[in-house]
């Protein structure tokens, strides 16, 4: 073995080292993982906590406003996604983002709340985001729950979309039960808006926003996954135990409709930023 092969093996070795040291120590979510299959990428990035979480995406979400300051930007509602635009908004008050030319398409909303309801997706999204940066609110495109032609709502939403080229970046949250949007487990993906019936789970999960069980909406219109994958960009986040077997299920498991988050194996680019605990059942395979 000549001297240059000797150099590179002793270079190989050591960097096998320092990843399993890196692994093993305390701080092993801190990085980044990178899994191709083909022309499509997967991208891991391991976060500490939900804060870290929340950073990190924003981070990604930043850059891309930044990158393309007309960009279209696809948002996700629900609890995952609410530390993302703090820290969003903390940027905009630092004047380090500029929201005036963003165009946004909301994933979903609740058939029977209108936008003024406190617990309707139009509301959330004012006052999670909108309402303290500077966009322009008749850019910001949310499916119209109060509409009672739900064939008419989701053409009309499609159109929008289409319209749009899909977004640059795609915001995503994931559900217990593996779902991207309102998209619940089922037989076949759904490619279009369509108006679902949601899940007991699903509702279960909502109940803590409203006064009674009862009261949660039972039908949503939701962006299919369709115009999800149209997205240039995916960047999904999610954190708690309570999502490990979700994470697992999607995105080390086969692709299937019963897993609804898993068919973005198949996105070209896309990004899952996940906590320790919500990576807890894979690690080994990280």
């Amino acid at each position: 073995m000549g001297k240059t092969e000797k150099i590179a093996g002793c270079l190989f070795i050591l960097l096998i080292f320092k990843s399993m040291l890196y692994r093993m120590g305390k701080r092993w979510y801190d990085y980044e993982v990178i899994i191709r299959k083909g022309v499509r990428i997967m991208r891991i990035i391991c976060a500490k906590d939900y804060q870290d979480v929340s950073r990190k995406a924003a981070n990604i979400i930043a850059a891309q406003i930044q990158l393309k300051p007309d960009c279209v930007l696809g948002l996700a509602t629900g609890s995952s996604p609410v530390g993302t635009y703090q820290e969003l908004i903390r940027k905009y008050e630092a004047g380090d983002l500029d929201f005036s030319k963003v165009s946004t398409v909301n994933l979903d909303e609740y058939v029977g709340l209108n936008k003024d309801h406190d617990q309707s997706y139009a509301y959330f999204m004012r006052n999670n985001l909108f309402d303290h940066v500077n966009i322009d609110q008749a850019n910001c495109n949310i499916p119209n729950g109060m509409n009672p032609d739900a064939e008419g709502e989701c053409a009309r939403y499609d159109a929008v979309i289409a319209g749009f080229g899909g977004a640059d970046l795609q915001l995503l949250g994931l559900g217990p039960n593996g779902h991207i949007g309102f998209n619940e487990p089922s037989d076949s993906f759904v490619k279009g808006t369509n108006k679902v019936e949601l899940t007991k789970a699903t509702i279960d999960a909502n109940a803590r926003f409203f006064e009674s069980w009862d009261d949660v909406p039972k039908f949503a219109y939701t962006m299919g996954i369709g115009g999800i994958m149209q997205a240039k960009r995916v960047l999904l986040v999610v954190n708690g135990e309570k999502k490990a077997q979700a994470v697992k299920d999607c995105f080390f498991g086969p692709i299937k409709p019963q897993a609804p988050g898993s068919i973005l194996q198949l996105h070209p680019d896309f990004t899952l930023v996940a906590d320790e605990a919500a990576l807890s059942l894979v690690k080994d395979l990280l």
